[in-house]
């Protein structure tokens, strides 16, 4: 029988959840009464500063996505801490990358290596999660995963070649799993924003591309990481009950989909 669970009867993990878009996406989900892991590799400070302002329903745990073996042991000890599996997922930690145009490899310059550092963080980390995930998630006879893509497939205004690769590979994947995950009630789907306002990857981002970007956008402003949060909450909510293999574009109608 299908089973829907309310966003404040949920234990969601938010990997790379301790600074950045993922902050915003921490607070997004206490906001609505849920229990959240927040997941970090090196922002200790953050990551505990963050989880202190909900003790009762947060915890931080470091783990680097990239390692399987710390990917089962942070959701074992998040389910030792509260009780029950983790039953969502946003897959959001970014391995190291900055959007700035001029410092990024071009046709010429780019590598395996730059290629490989991504699928490695965003496709991979992406995997040892949701594997990780799967028995506590069968158990309870639901799951929801959300992965954090982007715009850049779309519209390649600035090329990216490394990390927008990785991020098209991380939706081919979210559109393969929600095949195989739909009839054990898990559904799988991807939110994409564009050049959010501001995050630290995009902190290099010169003022004038924001404009740019702000006058090309039919709202007429960059996407902000709250905005982008809260449209994240949707795949999780009982309102998506029905919604796996999608993803869903916030920009401000930039890129139509």
């Amino acid at each position: 029988m299908y089973k829907s669970v309310r966003l404040d009867q949920q234990l969601v993990l938010v990997t790379g959840g301790a600074r950045g878009l993922g902050e915003h996406l921490v607070r997004a989900f206490l906001r609505e009464g849920a229990k959240v892991v927040i997941n970090y590799r090196n922002s200790a400070e953050a990551a505990h500063k963050l989880a202190g302002e909900a003790p009762e329903r947060a915890l931080a745990v470091q783990a680097d996505v990239t390692d399987r073996a710390a990917v089962q042991a942070m959701f074992a000890q998040a389910r030792e801490h509260f009780g029950f599996p983790v039953t969502t997922i946003i897959n959001n930690a970014l391995p190291d990358f900055s959007f700035n145009g001029d410092g990024r490899p071009s046709a010429d310059q780019l590598s395996w290596e730059n290629l490989n550092q991504q699928f490695t963080g965003v496709v991979g980390g992406a995997l040892n999660t949701i594997q990780a995930a799967l028995e506590g998630m069968r158990e309870a006879g639901f799951g929801r995963i959300v992965n954090v893509g982007t715009n850049l497939f779309q519209n390649p205004v600035v090329p990216y070649h490394d990390y927008t690769a990785g991020k098209a590979a991380l939706l081919s994947l979210t559109r393969t799993l929600s095949q195989d995950l739909g009839p054990d009630n898990i559904t799988v789907n991807m939110v994409s924003g564009g050049l959010l306002r501001t995050t630290d990857a995009s902190a290099a981002t010169p003022e004038a591309v924001f404009d740019f970007i702000a006058a090309s956008t039919p709202l007429r402003r960059v996407t902000t990481p709250a905005e982008f949060a809260d449209a994240t909450l949707f795949f999780a909510s009982p309102w998506a009950r029905s919604v796996t293999g999608q993803n869903l574009i916030v920009d401000g109608g930039l890129v139509k989909n």
